[in-house]
């Protein structure tokens, strides 16, 4: 077997990004503004899961859109993917889809004799996989390398991903007909699960005026950077000061998750590091290069929430995962004080 077509080639042997220089603050705030105004022209009633979606990207991670059919779902995916301009391809999930149509395999080509390896979708910079819970374990399994390590391994050879690559999946809930639950280490693969919730009326009002004024189904968004723009916010995030108190506040939340009765498994130490580079990446959004506690308590429940495993006993009374670590925002003491800035 070989991997001569081209784009194999630049797979398993992908450029190197030079090294970027970080975005300053005000800059990343500006751009971050001008992505969400761009996506909220299409995408009504989503300002604050956008948010925080945007925030889990800068933050490096991917996201997991979960709720009821209709709600906008794919379109918000699809429209952080165009604002971000990188290179965008959409899986649609189905019952028969199989881990070789997401990571590509290899087959024969009549003119060379040889086998070669025909890249996947997943060989992009933002994959939007919709909904990943309507096709087998097996195959949502075959996002977790990509997801985890940023590369695939097919027949015994593996092949990086571009940089950057991010995941943005629809789920729709498990008690849909014809969906699975996607496992407990794919979900944790997930930097945030958000939920968009119905609109009001004032903002179901605007979906449907919209809708005539663009006179098409399909909504369009204009980029406002590239790969390499969001390679040098990213780069910027990294340098936000992160208070001691801010840690320990994080670790607090994390670990009252796994003395809560109704949990079976609670959070582990990716879930508390999410809870930081979120709320990291949320500052920075906001104009601040330091992180506060109210940062921390917004992504808390979208960071958590689905690291939980809950008992028997509490699932069978329908306990509510988001509602547990809604209660523990409420209970566990945050810091004294706010980290006011690096000097702190």
């Amino acid at each position: 077997m070989t991997d001569t077509h081209p784009e194999a080639r630049a797979a398993e042997h992908p450029d190197e990004p030079s090294e970027v220089r970080p975005a300053d603050i005000t800059t990343i705030a500006k751009r971050s503004a001008a992505v969400l105004d761009a996506v909220e022209e299409v995408v009504i009633g989503q300002s604050e899961p956008l948010r925080v979606a945007l925030a889990s990207i800068l933050a490096k991670g991917h996201v997991l859109f979960e709720d009821v059919p209709g709600l906008g779902k794919t379109l918000a995916a699809r429209s952080l993917a165009q604002a971000m301009g990188l290179p965008f391809r959409r899986l649609q999930c189905t019952p028969d889809l199989l881990p070789a149509d997401i990571t590509g395999s290899y087959v024969y080509a009549p003119g060379t004799g040889e086998f070669v390896f025909r890249p996947g979708p997943v060989f992009t910079g933002l994959l939007l996989a919709d909904e990943l819970n309507r096709t087998a374990p097996k195959t949502q399994s075959a996002l977790l390398e990509a997801m985890a390590e940023g590369q695939v391994t097919v027949e015994g050879t593996s092949f990086g991903l571009p940089s950057p690559f991010h995941v943005i999946a629809t789920a729709n809930p498990i008690e849909y007909e014809g969906t699975y639950a996607l496992p407990e280490a794919q979900l944790d693969r997930f930097l945030v699960r958000l939920s968009v919730g119905y609109p009001d009326r004032a903002e179901e009002e605007r979906v449907l005026t919209g809708r005539i004024a663009r006179r098409t189904e399909v909504a369009h968004v204009d980029p406002v950077t590239d790969a390499t723009g969001l390679r040098a916010m990213q780069a910027g995030v990294e340098l936000v000061h992160v208070d001691p108190d801010i840690v320990h506040y994080c670790v607090d939340l994390a670990a009252a998750t796994r003395r809560d009765r109704a949990v079976e498994v609670g959070a582990s130490p990716r879930g508390s590091q999410a809870l930081m580079l979120v709320s990291r990446a949320l500052a920075v959004i906001d104009g601040r290069d330091f992180v506060t506690p109210d940062d921390v308590k917004r992504v808390a429940v979208p960071a958590l929430a689905h690291r939980l495993t809950l008992t028997p006993a509490a699932w069978a009374a329908g306990t509510d995962p988001v509602r547990i670590v809604a209660g523990l925002v409420e209970a566990v003491p945050g810091p004294p004080v706010a980290a006011r800035g690096a000097g702190v």
